[in-house]
């Protein structure tokens, strides 16, 4: 089975872009109201249970990146048995992870109060909230997660997009209240829990729709299984990494800093949030697409696709850095208010993560399509230790700059070199190395020079925070999609990059 790749890319990218800016609205209205109704210190607790959970998560290990990877051959070949015996095992593994992240979460209760520095509002129940936010994450993995590994597979992530919008919307509907009305954090919860099983199980039966010829039976090869248990153990440390940078930064925050100030940093760090969930669009759009294609198409021709894809988002980055730099302040003192600002300076660190980790998602997507974690499962590890030493070595001394700068030096120095040095021995033709890098490079002199010229032509203006806020965004669009013009618009791997996004809108 050849899958449609631009077609579906074009799809998933239009679906899963809503959602993603849906996502990004109604929360934003939501955490504004919070503040006010609530107080600053639920917003720390929010950010704290979603750092915790996502620890938690630590339990999954990555089963689903590695069946998803699994199925990508079959469905090529149209193996419809080994599907329905992959299908069998990841249910089976499902059911397994829901109870040990039930089992670590309730050990871990004790050691709840030791994470927050200072006190905590005095009309809620700290453990309650817990088991609350515990419970949403376990019965994801409950009710029928595994059956989403079709869709991914499928390059059809729209298709969880479509259920999940329809729901979404009634769930924030009721969170409005929830919050305005009778000021509950613990109704809030209420209808969080109860929106995740009923997109649970509306997926579920889509999914039974479109594929009923998938049943989950049948049992696979030893060989096979313990080929799987290998990729899942290789993976552990990618999720490992993934954790410690979600995780560590907020859980060091609070434990030396408190709830107050782990709000003020995540009020900054969810507007990086809202801009990385259409990168993501784009990566969980193409990703499918691009196992496929590596099964199917030349070395050759498939790190064409690398380069130009890196050229892509290259541009994107570039831009998204810009505008974020330029528009960051009087966009967090219309929102917050000044009370709830950071310093410019740490809107330069802010900026310098969003774009390591948008680089470092590009280069990562393709080592995930080839699916050579084994080959890659020192590189993350080392990355998230290092993050962490450096975060508990600066925290008391450099507070939220070292938070910062510990993630921005763990991306940049260890994991996008490490993972230049894999993909080109395991996947790409190594001759291309210094092509790619060269590339690479230039991309990021482009984003500098642009965030640079930007944030210089923004700074000369004086004006109100609305005006700045619109003259702020024109100029730091207009002008690094100018220099890029310039710079790359008779190259061709630029005008390649421009005609897939003119293949992309018009399907």
């Amino acid at each position: 089975m050849k899958i449609e790749r631009t077609k579906n890319a074009a799809r998933n990218i239009l679906f899963d872009g809503t959602l993603k800016l849906l996502n990004m609205v109604i929360p934003f209205i939501l955490r504004s109201i919070m503040l006010h109704y609530l107080g600053v210190q639920y917003l720390g607790l929010n950010g704290l249970f979603r750092s915790i959970l996502s620890f938690l998560n630590l339990a999954e290990l990555g089963v689903g990146s590695a069946m998803v990877f699994s199925m990508y051959k079959p469905i090529a070949e149209d193996d419809r048995e080994s599907i329905c015996a992959l299908l069998h095992l990841y249910r089976t593994l499902y059911r397994a992870i829901g109870l040990l992240i039930l089992v670590i979460g309730l050990v871990l209760t004790p050691f709840l109060r030791s994470l927050i520095s200072g006190d905590i509002p005095q009309d809620m129940n700290l453990y309650i909230l817990y088991f609350m936010n515990l419970g949403s994450t376990v019965v994801t993995y409950w009710l029928f997660a595994y059956k989403r590994s079709l869709l991914d597979a499928h390059q059809r992530t729209d298709v969880v997009s479509k259920v999940s919008l329809v729901i979404q919307l009634v769930e924030y509907a009721l969170k409005l209240p929830a919050l305005i009305l009778f000021r509950s954090y613990y109704l809030f919860l209420a209808v969080q829990l109860l929106a995740q099983v009923a997109i649970n199980i509306a997926t579920a039966l889509r999914v039974d729709k479109m594929y009923p010829h998938y049943p989950p039976q049948g049992s696979l090869p030893r060989e096979k299984v313990l080929d799987i248990v290998y990729r899942v153990r290789d993976l552990f440390t990618s999720k490992f990494a993934d954790v410690v940078f979600n995780f560590a930064d907020t859980i060091v925050i609070s434990a030396f800093m408190g709830l107050a100030a782990l709000a003020v940093y995540q009020n900054y760090f969810f507007v990086i949030t809202a801009l990385r969930m259409f990168l993501d669009v784009i990566i969980v759009a193409c990703i499918a697409g691009i196992g496929n294609s590596l099964v199917t198409e030349s070395d050759e021709k498939n790190y064409h696709v690398f380069a130009r894809i890196t050229m892509l988002f290259g541009w994107i980055m570039s831009v998204g850095s810009a505008m974020l730099l330029c528009m960051y302040q009087p966009f967090m003192e219309i929102w917050m208010g000044r009370e709830n600002m950071l310093t410019s300076d740490y809107v330069i660190c802010f900026v310098l993560y969003f774009y390591t980790m948008g680089m470092n998602k590009i280069v990562n997507m393709f080592k995930d399509a080839a699916g050579i974690w084994r080959k890659d499962r020192l590189r993350p590890l080392t990355a998230a230790l290092v993050n962490l030493g450096l975060n508990l070595a600066t925290v008391r001394w450099l507070g939220m700059y070292g938070v910062l700068l510990s993630s921005v030096i763990a991306i940049s120095a260890v994991e996008i070199p490490w993972l230049f040095r894999n993909l080109f021995r395991e996947v790409f033709p190594r001759e291309h190395l210094k092509e790619y890098v060269i590339l690479f490079c230039g991309l990021v002199a482009m984003a500098l020079v642009s965030c640079t010229a930007s944030w210089a032509l923004c700074a000369l203006l004086r004006l109100g925070l609305w005006p700045s806020l619109i003259v702020n965004a024109c100029i730091s669009f207009a002008l690094p999609n100018l220099l890029f013009f310039a710079v790359y618009g008779r190259k061709p791997l630029f005008r390649e990059s421009i005609d897939q996004i003119r293949r992309v809108l018009l399907k």
